[in-house]
C-alpha cells in the first residue's frame, strides 16, 4: 500500500487493475469510487512525487509528509482535472508547489529564532528543467512497464540495480544462456526505444 487509505473516503472496489492500465482508465475508476484504482494510480506515480522533494534536498521525513499532502490534493482535486493527459505534469506542479511552501515555512521558522545562517532570500521552486527531467524519467518508467515481462525484468536487472549485475547472474536468474543476454538486451531496448518515440520522449 501507499500509506494513503482511500477506503476511508467511502470508495467501492470494482475490479482489479493492472499497473500498466492507462491514466484515463484509472481516473475514470477513481472518480467512480474504485479503491483499487486509487491504489494503482498512487503506486504508479509514487516515485515521481517523491523525486521532487528528494531532488529539492528535503529530508526523508519531509518527503513523506509532502507525498501525503500531494496524494490528498490529488484526491480532492482530481474531479476538476480537465485533461487526463496532463496528470503527470499536474502532479509535478503540485509537488513542486508543496516543496516551495515547505521551504518557505521552514525558512521563516528558522528566521524567527534569529539563526544567522538563514538567508533572507525567498526560497525558489525547482527549475523547469529539473521538472522536465523528472517527467521524462517517469515516462521511461511507464514505457518499461509496457514491455513484455521478460524484457521488463531484464531491463531492471541490467540498468536499475546497483551495483550493475554481470551477465552471468542475469542469465542465471532469467534461466537464459549467458551468450544470449546481449542479443535479447538489444531487442528489448529497441522495443523500448520505439515506445518512447511514440510518446515523444526518444
Amino acid at each position: 500500500m501507499t500509506g494513503v487509505d482511500f477506503s476511508a473516503f467511502g470508495g467501492a472496489p470494482v475490479e482489479p487493475f493492472e499497473r500498466h492500465a492507462s491514466d484515463a482508465t484509472l481516473v475514470r475508476a477513481c472518480l467512480a469510487g474504485n479503491d483499487e484504482a486509487w491504489s494503482v494510480l498512487i503506486d504508479k506515480y509514487k516515485r515521481l512525487i517523491y523525486s521532487v522533494p528528494i531532488r529539492g534536498g528535503a529530508s526523508r521525513h519531509d518527503a513523506a509528509d509532502l507525498f501525503q499532502a500531494v496524494c490528498l490534493e490529488l484526491f480532492t482535486e482530481l474531479p476538476r482535472l480537465r485533461r487526463v493527459e496532463s496528470l503527470r505534469g499536474w502532479l509535478l506542479t503540485i509537488a513542486s508547489n508543496k516543496l516551495y511552501q515547505l521551504r518557505r515555512t521552514q525558512r521563516r521558522a528558522l528566521a524567527s529564532i534569529d539563526d544567522p545562517s538563514v538567508s533572507s532570500d525567498e526560497p525558489s521552486a525547482l527549475p523547469a528543467s529539473v521538472l522536465e527531467e523528472l517527467e521524462r524519467t517517469q515516462q521511461v518508467r511507464e514505457a518499461i512497464q509496457q514491455l513484455p515481462p521478460r524484457c521488463r525484468e531484464l531491463v531492471h536487472l541490467l540498468f536499475y540495480e546497483h551495483p550493475p549485475r554481470p551477465y552471468r547472474d542475469v542469465a542465471r536468474q532469467l534461466g537464459l544462456a549467458t551468450g544470449s543476454i546481449g542479443f535479447i538486451r538489444g531487442r528489448c531496448l529497441a522495443r523500448l526505444e520505439s515506445m518512447l518515440r511514440l510518446l515523444g520522449v526518444a
